[in-house]
Parts: C-alpha cells; structure tokens; sequence
C-alpha cells in the first residue's frame, strides 16, 4: 500500500510518501509545499491545490492520511487552514483517492504507543520505523510522515473502519 500523509497549512504543507508491504515501511518522498506570506491568499489555495494534484499524479498513492483540524484558539488561522485542507482534499477526490482523517492523538498513540507524546518522539520514532539517518526537515513533512505511518498501521483494522466513517 502506498499513502500519501498531509500536514495541512498554508504557509507549509507537508508531505510525505510511504510504501507499507508485509509490516515494512518503505519512505519513497517527503517535502513541502510552501507558499509566501504577501502572496493573495485565493492564489496561495491555487499553488496547494495544483501541487497536491501533481503530486498525487506523481506518486499514485492508494490513499491520502490528511490531520482532522482542531483549533481551540485563533480563529483567523483555523479558517485559513481548513481552506488550505479543503483544497487538499478536492485533488486527491478528483483522483477518487480515499480520504481518510486521524486526530493528532491518533498519530501519536499509532506512531509511538503514547497519545500524549512530545512532537520529538514522534519525530524520532518516525525516523527509526522508515530507517532514516536523521529525522525530516521541514518539521511539517516529518509530521506527515508520521501521518502515513498511522494510517498504515490503522487501516487494516476494524477501528479503522469505525473511526473514518464518522
């Protein structure tokens, strides 16, 4: 199974591409999509969605592990945020790629064993599960590395399957 794992944002979007065959993790890429603060912000949502459809086109991943949005203090940031993943989500639907959304505890307890680990040991534990020399950079597309990595270890459960039809 291939996954492509998103970070959502619209300063940075990270990405990271994971192949999961027989309990092996395989990285095949990770990076960013990044655009510029004085940029329009309708032309920000362009760049993120023509670059998550190339990429997409590019990797034929069979699904897409996207962060599920939760924001309990700036509102302006979680408006912005939510269209930037809006945008991710029409290319890889566009695609017919299955969508599927995992909280940040989630990930932590898939990757690490541990809901409330620190953002480091999930970094590092992503390093040693894809056989990394060093944890990724930018920050952004380590998280979605570990995104992949979650939904790989999830999806063939029946949690799975409970958790994403809500």
């Amino acid at each position: 199974m291939t996954v492509l794992g998103i970070d959502p944002g619209y300063a940075i979007v990270g990405y990271g591409i994971v192949e999961y065959k027989s309990n092996h993790f395989r990285m095949l890429d990770y990076g960013a999509i990044t655009t510029d603060a004085g940029t329009p912000f309708n032309l920000r949502l362009e760049k993120i969605y023509s670059e998550t459809a190339a990429l997409i086109e590019r990797c034929k991943p069979e699904a897409l592990a996207i962060e599920k949005l939760f924001f309990n203090t700036n509102q302006k940031t979680a408006i912005d945020v939510a269209q930037a993943r809006g945008v991710i989500l029409l290319a890889a639907q566009l695609r017919k790629i299955p969508i599927f959304e995992y909280t940040p505890l989630q990930v932590k307890q898939s990757v690490v064993g541990y809901g409330r680990a620190e953002k480091k040991q999930v970094q590092e534990m992503t390093r040693i599960m894809l056989g990394l020399s060093k944890i990724p950079k930018p920050d952004d597309a380590a998280d979605a590395l570990a995104m992949a990595i979650c939904h790989c270890h999830t999806s063939g459960s029946a949690i799975s399957s409970i958790l994403n039809k809500r």
